[in-house]
């Protein structure tokens, strides 16, 4: 098989092109901005020959929110001390989208000096990180080896660097609000769990012992009675406390897949509850990780829905997998409600949450339910053979 970096002419191998290329598939597999920022500094030196490279990333109140060196020892970045400011040439390629080149840093008017331990450097090149017409952030080149200074292919090369990490950045910069999106989400629903269940239950608790010490003397039949119940109030907290610590526990879609991971929740829903829940499954292929995410996610959602609120009795969760679609239900044959009544959505029943999941894969969910007829919550999402 033909090299696609040797040159068609003479043969030879263009290292500059392999490591531009494993540069850029390295950065594009990072979803975090701290690795990208790094795995692109190092690339940046590599490329154009730097003997030291760094990259900072501006906070905009005049200092760096990040500032990223490759080529300087733990030792010396420690002596060097804090994070340097964004004025001269740092500051100047934040402020001016075309590249710098220099032979020598010391002789530009905008040059300030370093800092008593940090290394001399002499030759410089500058390029600015544009992403949808702002600067994002530079790398910044110093000491060409084996040349006076940087040429232009040097320049060219970083440029092209500079154009994939503004991508790159971007793309870690989504990926983690996403994933503090999600956090944020999963937060403020298991604080909803605590509220509407585990403190409710300890309320009654805290009430039905004071009732017990104050029947204890006048009647102290009636405080037995208060007595167990606040036992029975007791044991179904820690039930409940039990649920939402599993929950807490990140469940192993990844490695296990969502057919065991969704066998060990419902097996934990069977001991902490003692319900009869049955799982049936057809077809248990591997989908895609943030479609076996949304479809577990759903899948607790609508069980804790049966368990808390539908007093069911029995309840089922199938899921089917064919050649385009998965199809999962999770149906109880508990008291039932009118899916379209008005306040229904403030129950907080999490429909709306399980709905944006279906549409976020590209399918559907839908609800059929009655009063004192049960409940069937069904997904459908399309997937790949």
């Amino acid at each position: 098989m033909a090299d696609p970096f040797a040159c068609p002419v003479c043969g030879s191998d263009h290292l500059a092109f392999r490591v531009m290329n494993e540069a850029v598939l390295a950065i594009a597999a990072e979803r975090s901005v701290e690795p990208v920022l790094r795995r692109m500094v190092d690339a940046a030196r590599e490329l154009a020959g730097a003997r030291y490279a760094a990259l900072g990333i501006p906070d905009g109140a005049g200092g760096f929110a990040q500032f990223i060196a490759s080529g300087i020892t733990d030792d010396q970045s420690e002596a060097i001390g804090r994070l340097p400011r964004t004025h001269g040439l740092l500051g100047a390629m934040l402020e001016d989208p075309a590249p710098f080149r220099i032979p020598d840093i010391r002789r530009d008017p905008r040059f300030r000096g370093w800092p008593s331990k940090h290394p001399a450097m002499k030759s410089f090149l500058g390029v600015p990180i544009v992403s949808r017409g702002a600067i994002i952030g530079a790398l910044y080149l110093t000491d060409k080896e084996g040349a006076p200074e940087f040429d232009a292919t040097d320049q060219q090369l970083v440029e092209m660097l500079a154009t994939h990490a503004a991508i790159a950045i971007e793309d870690a910069r989504l990926s983690e609000r996403s994933a503090e999106l999600t956090v944020m989400q999963e937060r403020n629903r298991l604080a909803r769990e605590l509220h509407d269940s585990v403190t409710q239950t300890l309320f009654s608790a805290v009430y039905t012992a004071e009732a017990a010490a104050t029947l204890l003397e006048r009647d102290p039949s009636a405080a037995a009675a208060e007595v167990r119940d606040l036992q029975k109030l007791s044991r179904q907290a820690v039930q409940e406390m039990r649920s939402l610590i599993f929950e807490l526990r990140p469940a192993e879609l990844e490695s296990d897949g969502l057919v065991p991971t969704l066998r060990k929740h419902v097996d934990v829903l069977r001991r902490v509850y003692g319900a009869e829940v049955e799982l049936c499954v057809n077809g248990d292929r591997r989908l895609p990780v943030v479609a076996e995410r949304e479809l577990f996610r759903v899948a607790q959602e609508a069980l804790q829905n049966c368990l808390k609120h539908a007093r069911a009795t029995a309840i089922t969760v199938e899921l089917r997998t064919e050649d385009h679609r998965t199809v999962m239900t999770v149906s109880d044959d508990g008291i039932g409600f009118d899916p379209h009544a008005p306040h229904v959505r403030s129950r907080h029943l999490g429909l709306t949450s399980m709905e944006e999941r279906a549409q976020s894969l590209g399918g559907h969910l839908g609800i059929r339910s009655a009063p004192g007829e049960g409940t069937v919550v069904f997904m459908e999402v399309p997937v790949a053979r």
